[in-house]
């Protein structure tokens, strides 16, 4: 199926709805070697409509940067938990009771955590709290090699890979031709149980279930998009979206919601600057812009 309309935005909030309504985000990104991952993500996330996000890093570069850049979000202190595992409760266990207490409705997970081992386990911690979330980047890597545990989690999971993610998850290669890029991105759904989003020109939206599938080539976008942090800021809208779950709007229309989004915010921004010159966080000014064309308000 070709997305050359607008898919379905999440449903707009009751006239006396309230930031728990929005629904509460929990990101899990960024180190000391990426702190702008989490700081694009998290600004995504806000200007996707989620009521509240609050960031987990394992680094503290982001006590400082956060407020600065991100004042409406909130820190989970995990370098203390990380602290208190040390001292000799279960790292993981540790690690999910600091983060149960965000209350979150969704995950996004693995924008710039990199690959250390207490990044593997801060993915696994998040995780497995269950529930709707997003698995980006540094996520996707700490599953290289064993993607089919995935399927055990509870919760409907999007998987947000470009295409060197997904081969390192498959086991192959990705073709770069759209046909190929259709049945890599469906062989990873049903390897999962997950919706997958290739990313990539004419990104990839599919969902593999027992006897029916679903895709969608998404047709918003340009090639300015080809930039570092341009996936951060898709895991942070979709991240807010997810949130918004129910009834007639589930994990696939988030996810074609959230590129088509993406990709429309892109256009406007090369609209105003060229392509040449976009950058991820230009994509952060054009996400409003790009809602409004579909929201009406």
């Amino acid at each position: 199926m070709n997305a050359a309309l607008p898919p379905a935005m999440p449903p707009r909030l009751a006239e006396d709805g309230h930031k728990g309504d929005a629904g509460r985000l929990l990101l899990v990104a960024g180190s000391r070697w990426m702190p702008g991952a989490a700081l694009l993500a998290a600004r995504a996330a806000q200007r996707g409509g989620a009521g509240l996000v609050a960031v987990a890093s394992l680094d503290g570069v982001l006590d400082t940067l956060l407020p600065l850049t991100a004042p409406e979000a909130v820190l989970v202190p995990l370098p203390a938990a990380e602290a208190r595992a040390a001292a000799g409760d279960g790292p993981k266990r540790t690690l999910v009771a600091e983060l149960v207490h965000t209350q979150s409705r969704a995950r996004a997970i693995g924008p710039g955590l990199g690959l250390e081992p207490r990044a593997r386990g801060l993915v696994e911690a998040a995780l497995s709290l269950g529930g709707p979330a997003v698995l980006d980047a540094d996520g996707l890597n700490a599953y290289q090699g064993r993607p089919e545990q995935l399927r055990v989690l509870d919760g409907p999971l999007v998987l947000t890979p470009h295409p060197g993610e997904a081969a390192r998850l498959l086991g192959r290669p990705v073709p770069r031709d759209g046909e190929g890029r259709v049945a890599a991105a469906l062989e990873l759904a049903r390897l999962t149980g997950a919706v997958v989003v290739l990313k990539g020109a004419g990104t990839v939206v599919a969902e593999a279930r027992v006897g029916e599938s679903r895709r969608l080539v998404n047709g918003s976008g340009n090639p300015g998009m080809a930039t570092a942090g341009s996936g951060d800021v898709l895991a942070g809208l979709l991240g807010a979206y997810l949130c918004r779950l129910g009834p007639g709007f589930d994990a696939f229309d988030a996810a074609a919601a959230a590129v088509w989004v993406h990709g429309r915010a892109g256009d406007l921004a090369a609209a105003r600057l060229g392509q040449r010159a976009l950058c991820a966080s230009d994509l952060l000014d054009h996400l409003g812009p790009a809602q409004l064309a579909l929201d009406g308000v």
